[in-house]
C-alpha cells in the first residue's frame, strides 16, 4: 500500500488546498489595504459642515464707526433751553402746513399781540374763514386732547411726533368723523371744521391756532407760546 506522500491524488489535493489558502490570504490583505487610486469616499467629517461653519459670525464694528453712528442722530433737544429764534427755525424747517387749505401765507394777519378780554395777550393766530371750512393738521403727531372749554369751545390739542411742541386748534364747529384722542395724525389730515364755538362771535367764524413749546412734564394745557404767524410770514418792519 502506497503512503499519502507518494500517492498522486493526495499530492494534487494538498497542492489545491495550498493554492486556495494563498488566494484567501491575498484577498484579506487587499481588503485591509487603503485605496490608493480613484476618488476617495467622503467621510462624515468632510461631507457635513461643522457647527462653527454653520454659524454666521457676529461682526463688531470698530470703535470709530460706532462713534460716528452715535453722532449721526442728534440727541433730543432740551425743550427748556430753546429760545424763540431756534423754535421758529425748527418749526420752519418742518414745512408746517397752513391749517386752512384755501388760505395762503400772504392772506394771514398777525394777531399774536392783540389784546383780549381782561387785557391778556392773544398769543395765537386767528384765521377768518366761512363756517364749515375744513381744518387740517399742520404737522405729523398725535391727538393729545379733545377738549370742550368755555373760551375755546370745541378744541383739539395735537403733540408733534417728537413731543416737543403742541398745536392748539380752537373755536371748531365740530371734529372730523372718527377723530379721537391718541390718534396719530399726518400733516394735512382733516381734523375738524371752522366754527365759532366758545367765546367767538357767532357772525365771525374763524380758526384760533396757537403753538407752544412743551415743558418737561408734557402738559397739553401749558407751555411757552410761539407766534404761528412768524412760521409762514416774517414780522412787519
Amino acid at each position: 500500500m502506497k503512503s499519502a506522500s507518494t500517492n498522486p491524488c493526495w499530492r494534487a489535493a494538498l497542492a489545491l488546498c495550498a493554492l486556495l489558502a494563498l488566494g484567501v490570504a491575498l484577498a484579506i490583505s487587499a481588503w485591509r489595504k487603503p485605496a490608493t487610486s480613484g476618488s476617495p469616499v467622503p467621510s462624515a467629517e468632510t461631507s457635513a459642515p461643522t457647527q462653527s461653519a454653520l454659524q454666521v459670525p457676529t461682526r463688531t464694528p470698530p470703535q470709530t464707526a460706532a462713534v460716528a453712528q452715535t453722532h449721526a442722530v442728534p440727541p433730543p433737544a432740551d425743550a427748556n433751553n430753546l429760545d424763540a429764534t431756534s423754535d421758529l427755525s425748527r418749526l420752519r424747517a418742518r414745512g408746517l402746513t397752513i391749517p386752512l387749505a384755501a388760505v395762503s401765507a400772504a392772506q394771514l394777519t398777525d394777531t399774536y399781540t392783540q389784546a383780549r378780554a381782561g387785557g391778556a395777550a392773544h398769543e395765537a393766530l386767528d384765521i377768518m374763514a366761512p363756517r364749515g371750512t375744513p381744518v387740517v393738521a399742520v404737522d405729523d403727531g398725535r391727538v393729545a386732547k379733545l377738549f370742550l372749554s368755555k373760551p375755546g369751545g370745541i378744541t383739539l390739542y395735537q403733540f408733534d411726533a417728537q413731543g416737543e411742541y403742541a398745536y392748539y386748534y380752537a373755536h371748531l364747529d365740530r371734529y372730523a368723523d372718527g377723530i379721537s384722542e391718541g390718534d396719530n395724525l399726518r400733516k394735512g389730515q382733516l381734523i375738524g371744521y371752522v366754527g365759532s364755538s366758545g367765546n367767538a362771535l357767532p357772525d365771525a367764524p374763524h380758526l384760533h391756532l396757537a403753538i407752544f413749546r412743551l415743558g418737561r412734564e408734557r402738559q397739553w394745557w401749558r407751555g411757552t407760546p410761539i407766534n404761528p404767524f412768524l412760521i409762514w410770514r416774517s414780522a412787519k418792519p
